[in-house]
């Protein structure tokens, strides 16, 4: 049986995954979490996305997030496990979408002896390639408070106190539940939270066709993933690694917010700037900082600190400089009268990352006025701007983290425009 004490640490956790905003980190947590519970050694997450044309039903299932005790421990430290992205139909023909069909606890003692009589199957190609055999599985649904359905956990191989796999008890099956309810709850804020932000960049998207959904994901869990390679390396405390995390996660999304205030003749011109438009294009991040004027908390702090200082240049010669932000009055200035640019650690950590991420995924990406560079092409390009446009030490983070950063593109791929947070 389990004790009361199990359930006090759930408590517990439950005002901890509070303090967390963003919702990609937030689901990474709750599946950490939801394995330490019932003392799984791997599991998954998933949250439910349309479907595509010609798909059955009108959402499926999506993979967030893959963790595994076992193989992380074969890897270096601090390297992530990579896995597979990909989704699957919410029907009765997997173990994950039967759950999320019928909105119900699975518990299955051994993967491998699923009774025949049973609608779902189990896919053993994982193992083959990995050589990790699955046992146990536990898998539940997360509903909203109006039984909308979120997503669904499945966590597998329970570990009794010698480390050898056993099914998972009945008071795991309670555990668990009690805790997915209780996330779930937790997950609905966040996910309002990013659903506000995404409506902001569709705003900005109706200005500027660059600034999609997909697009600001995908430099914002880049730079996440930057961030915490060069903060394992500076020694920072995992603590504050972790607010930082979250904090950057939901700023990073709004680097562009202030293209809103700029002109469609230019925004959506369909070829490059001319000298003056393009310098028209640079008040963006002006009218991006403004936005965050009037703090109210770290994330309004760190926003503003993004929006005015992503395109700044580690060796002084981006934009916009030592401006400030709502007068535009000059602080420091060169001989020429123009904005003397911020150079090196002048430049806020938030938007040095930023400035990497944003440029990975703008040379990775089709533009109305070019193709979209080569994966060899754009690391060498990255490369090469070490020092004069970018940090030295997040370009070598970026590079030792480029697998994390390749499956966070394949997470948020550019023809999924309509999927959600």
């Amino acid at each position: 049986m389990k004790s009361s004490r199990d359930f006090k640490e759930i408590i517990q956790l439950d005002s901890e995954l509070s303090k967390i905003q963003d919702f990609d980190l937030l689901l990474e947590r709750i599946l950490f979490e939801s394995r330490k519970v019932v003392n799984a050694d791997a599991g998954s997450i998933y949250i439910t996305i349309p479907t595509d044309p010609g798909e059955e039903g009108t959402e499926k299932l999506s993979i967030k997030y893959s963790q595994n005790d076992t193989i992380q421990k074969t890897l270096p430290p601090e390297q992530k496990m990579i896995y597979s992205v990909f989704s699957v139909l919410i029907n009765e023909k997997s173990i994950s979408g039967f759950c999320a069909l019928r909105r119900k606890i699975i518990n299955i003692p051994d993967m491998y002896n699923i009774p025949k009589d049973s609608p779902y199957s189990f896919n053993s190609s994982f193992d083959l390639i990995t050589g990790y055999k699955t046992v146990s599985t536990l898998t539940i649904p997360l509903l909203a408070t109006n039984q909308r359905l979120i997503g669904v956990i499945q966590v597998i191989n329970s570990k009794d106190k010698e480390g050898y796999v056993i099914p998972f008890s009945k008071d795991d099956e309670l555990l668990l539940t009690h805790f997915a309810n209780n996330a779930s709850i937790v997950l609905q804020r966040a996910y309002m939270t990013r659903a506000m932000i995404l409506r902001m960049i569709k705003m900005a998207e109706l200005r500027d066709p660059k600034e999609t959904g997909t697009h600001v994901n995908r430099v914002a869990g880049y730079s996440v993933e930057i961030y915490d390679r060069w903060a394992h390396h500076k020694g920072i405390p995992r603590e504050e690694r972790e607010r930082f995390r979250d904090t950057l996660r939901v700023s990073s999304m709004l680097h562009d917010v202030g293209k809103v205030a700029i002109s469609d003749s230019i925004l959506k011109k369909p070829a490059r700037f001319t000298p003056d438009e393009y310098q028209i294009m640079q008040t963006h991040t002006l009218y991006g900082a403004n936005l965050f004027i009037e703090v109210s908390s770290p994330t309004d702090v760190l926003a503003r600190d993004i929006a005015l200082t992503h395109h700044e240049n580690w060796d002084g010669t981006g934009y916009p400089g030592w401006v400030e932000p709502i007068t535009g009055d000059l602080i420091q200035k060169d001989s020429d009268g123009k904005p003397l640019g911020k150079k090196g650690e002048e430049i806020p950590l938030g938007g040095r990352i930023v400035a990497i991420a944003d440029v990975y995924d703008a040379l990775c990406s089709k533009r109305v006025y070019k193709e979209a560079w080569g994966e060899e092409e754009v690391l060498k390009e990255l490369g090469k701007l070490a020092n004069t446009k970018f940090d030295p030490d997040l370009i070598d983070a970026f590079f030792e983290v480029l697998p994390s950063i390749k499956q966070t593109r394949d997470q948020y791929p550019e023809d999924i425009a309509n999927a959600k947070p």
